[in-house]
């Protein structure tokens, strides 16, 4: 079956600053000059990704992951430095018109025109696609109802707020009714009811068939919507598969974060040994974090294994499998930091 969206080996290379939403990739190559160069920020590093038809896809990662270049990438917006992008079977930057008739697309910032009405918006993107006079007024109509904009359809959207920006955002994207839907940071800013509400229109398009790729930093976003995540990091993708194939790939499933009077060597060792424990890393000068099979129940063990040491335990944090704790472990940080 032909892939609904593909890359391969995909690199991005800034020779000055990323533009707004477009993430700066590893920090570590930022800034990297010499006096006959300009600085080089690598966004992407080699991205793979492969997209069925019909499939909600998340790239999960923190910002400056490069999330939005590949978004940016696969939509036109942004010219990769090496590397090959289909939509369906056109080659992204090969027939940029044939694959701009295929999507849809929501970025990170509304970019709406604040001098027309949120009507006039979605009947002028329609028309833009060759819709005639007719299809234009129903689906726009449809959409206005069902993004709950009915009652200010006909004002102007510089008055709306954020979230009901954001919401036209969508609405406009989904007017010509495309067979790929790219959504880059959907529910950034918005109030748990109308993410929510953005949840359950993502759910109804992906079920008439159409393929959504969505960006998220929100685990619980990525793990109630996706169907197939990739986790980026530093412009590389660092694991894939179903929500939960990946939190079942994190060794022993639980991870307990310890903080301690002091850490040393012996004591990192005792933890290792214990029954259930899977894996042991240092964090900090003070800490760790204990990759086990079982959570509260391994409690009294760690204490009494830190008395035998005169070490004391002064905190712990027990998290059940997740997408933050896969992330944790790869990365050794959050998806928040």
């Amino acid at each position: 079956m032909e892939s609904a969206i593909r890359t391969r080996n995909v690199r991005k290379v800034y020779n000055s600053q990323p533009p707004a939403g477009a993430g700066r990739g590893d920090p570590s190559v930022s800034g990297r000059r010499n006096k006959n160069s300009k600085p080089q920020i690598t966004a992407l590093d080699g991205v793979d990704v492969d997209v069925a038809p019909g499939q909600i896809f998340g790239l999960l990662g923190p910002n400056g992951a490069g999330k939005s270049t590949t978004v940016g990438i696969l939509t036109t917006r942004v010219r990769p430095t090496s590397g090959t992008a289909w939509i369906g079977e056109h080659d992204v930057w090969g027939d940029q018109t044939a694959a701009k008739r295929q999507i849809g697309v929501v970025a990170q910032r509304p970019n709406l025109d604040f001098s027309l009405t949120a009507r006039e918006i979605l009947l002028f993107h329609g028309a833009y696609f060759g819709l005639t006079s007719h299809e234009r007024s129903e689906r726009s109509r449809s959409l206005l109802d069902r993004f709950k904009l009915t009652d200010r359809a006909d004002q102007l959207v510089r008055a709306f707020s954020g979230g009901m920006m954001q919401r036209v955002s969508i609405a406009r994207a989904m007017m010509h009714d495309p067979k790929v839907l790219f959504l880059d940071e959907p529910s950034a800013g918005l109030d748990p009811q109308t993410r929510l509400l953005l949840w359950e229109i993502i759910r109804e398009y992906n079920q008439k068939g159409r393929t959504i790729l969505l960006t998220t930093h929100n685990m619980e976003e990525a793990d109630a919507l996706c169907q197939q995540l990739a986790i980026i990091d530093h412009g590389r993708i660092i694991a894939s598969g179903t929500p939960s194939e990946l939190k079942a790939s994190i060794p022993g499933g639980f991870l307990l974060r310890l903080r301690f009077g002091h850490q040393s060597a012996p004591l990192l060792e005792q933890l290792a040994n214990l029954p259930g424990v899977t894996e042991v890393r240092a964090s900090g000068d003070s800490g760790c974090d204990l990759y086990a099979g079982r959570g509260g129940s391994l409690i009294p063990e760690i204490v009494n294994a830190a008395a035998a040491l005169s070490v004391e335990l002064s905190d712990v944090h027990i998290s059940e499998p997740s997408l933050e704790n896969l992330f944790l472990h790869h990365t050794g940080r959050s998806l928040r930091e």
